[in-house]
This record gives structure tokens, sequence and C-alpha cells, in this order.
């Protein structure tokens, strides 16, 4: 944890940011709600961007915002990562263009609201592949080449929801149980080779995701809302909890608390 205070923490933080600019980030579910932000954030910082969604207009023209606003190079990658072959079509996309993606954020990811004999098959196992299988198979497929150049950085996107079980909403808490503890084993095993791997795990977060799962009228909903479209870069607030969670806030797991990630804490620095 940085001590507040001086300027010596800026100064540092600052440092780290420069040491950014100029590489590519990839972003997964980057065409909305927290994915959409931090592109923004990343853009902000100089980060050239890869754009990975299902929505092509959309991500086009996010990706216009941010070319235009912050003179990065931004490319998109429509892409539905539910199908099996998406993240090694995304990854032969990426040879084809002679991009090496220096950062990963593994963002995408849904969920749905209701008992497991009642949502449908299809659906759960679609979950399962978005918010585990891409994640961990586009982690597979760009880590080697971060541990080649010895520099990099993954940053996996998980919930609060990854410390506790959730009756009708099993199949998506077991989801981020698994992205959680996917990054800290991950973590492990590439300590000491340049590559940073962290985990941010967001509470109640308006993005759109809870009104698709059904969650959105539910009392812990409303509560603990955060509103992720009307804040702008930099400004962005999120709950966190547990071992992965803002080292800025001292948190046990399942205790819930608002902190405001630096930059540079996002990458795992």
């Amino acid at each position: 944890m940085t001590a507040t205070g001086g300027t010596a923490p800026a100064e540092a933080e600052g440092k780290l940011l420069r040491r950014r600019r100029g590489e590519t980030v990839l972003i997964t579910g980057a065409s909305s709600g927290i994915g959409r932000e931090l592109a923004r954030l990343f853009a902000g910082d100089g980060a050239d961007l890869v754009l990975i969604a299902r929505s092509e207009g959309r991500l086009r023209g996010l990706a216009g915002e941010l070319a235009a606003e912050y003179g990065v190079q931004a490319q998109v990658v429509p892409a539905d990562l539910s199908r099996p072959g998406s993240p090694e079509e995304i990854a032969q996309t990426l040879a084809q263009r002679h991009v090496d993606v220096d950062v990963l954020v593994n963002n995408a990811g849904f969920g749905a609201h209701g008992p497991v004999a009642g949502i449908g098959v299809g659906r759960q196992l679609e979950m399962i592949e978005v918010n585990v299988a891409a994640l961990t198979a586009l982690t597979a497929l760009l880590l080697p080449g971060m541990l080649e150049r010895r520099r990099g950085a993954i940053l996996n996107v998980a919930s609060t929801a990854a410390f506790q079980p959730g009756p009708n909403q099993a199949v998506y808490c077991a989801t981020k149980a698994y992205v959680l503890s996917f990054t800290e084993a991950l973590a492990n095993e590439v300590r000491g080779s340049g590559v940073r791997v962290s985990c941010l795990a967001p509470g109640a977060t308006d993005t759109g995701l809870a009104a698709q799962a059904g969650r959105a009228g539910t009392r812990l909903f409303r509560r603990g809302v955060i509103d992720a479209g009307r804040v702008g870069p930099g400004r962005a607030r999120w709950l966190a909890a547990g071992p992965c969670a803002c080292p800025r806030a001292s948190l046990s797991p399942g205790y819930l608390a608002t902190c405001r990630p630096s930059r540079a804490w996002l990458l795992g620095l």
C-alpha cells in the first residue's frame, strides 16, 4: 500500500503510466459498461487498443471516439466469445495484423438469474464458455508471448460473487470463483517473469449485466449500485472484496467497501 501525502507516490505512478505509453491493450467486452470505461482509461494513458465484443457497430463508434480524443490507435475485432473457436480466431487475427498484446483485459462476461433446473442448459453452458473458457483460452494463447518478451500484464474481471455461492445464480457465482482462483494461481506461476497478473472484483455496477441477468430490481443491486456509465475516466468507483481486491483497502473476504483503484493497480503494478 502506498502512503498518502507528498509527491513521491504521484511521481512513481506517473512513471509507470508513461512506461505504458505506446503499448497495446486488448479488452474483451469493450462495447459497454466496465470494459468501455477501462478502454477510456487506457486510451487516456496513451495505450493503443484492440477492442473485442459482438457488436461491431458499437466497437467502431468507441474506437473512433478514443482515436479522436486521445490520438491512439484502436483496432476492432468483432467476436462472439460464446462460440468455442472465437479465442483462436482472435489470436489468428492478431497474428495476421502483426499485433503483440502487452496487456490482456479479460472483462467479457454475463450472468443469468434462476434455478439450475429452470434457466436452460444452453444458456448456462454459454455462460461457462464466456466467463471461463474464453478467458482461459485467451490467457493461454497470449501469455507465452508476454513471457518471451519478459513483460506484460493480465487483468481478469471477476466479481464479489466470486467469494460465496449464490442460489439462483449458481453458475454465475461459480464462474467468477473460477476467475478468482485462476488469477491467484497464475499470478504465482509467473512471479518474477516480468508479467503481472491481477483480478478486479466489482460489486453491483449499472452496466446492463444486472438487467440482462434479471437482477436489476433486487434490493442488493439497488442498494449497492454504482453507475459506471456516468463517471468519467479516473473517477470510476468500484466495489471490491477479498485477497485480489484493491490494496488500498484492508478487506477480509466477503467484506464490501468502496475504493478508487489507480490505473497502476488495475495492471497489478
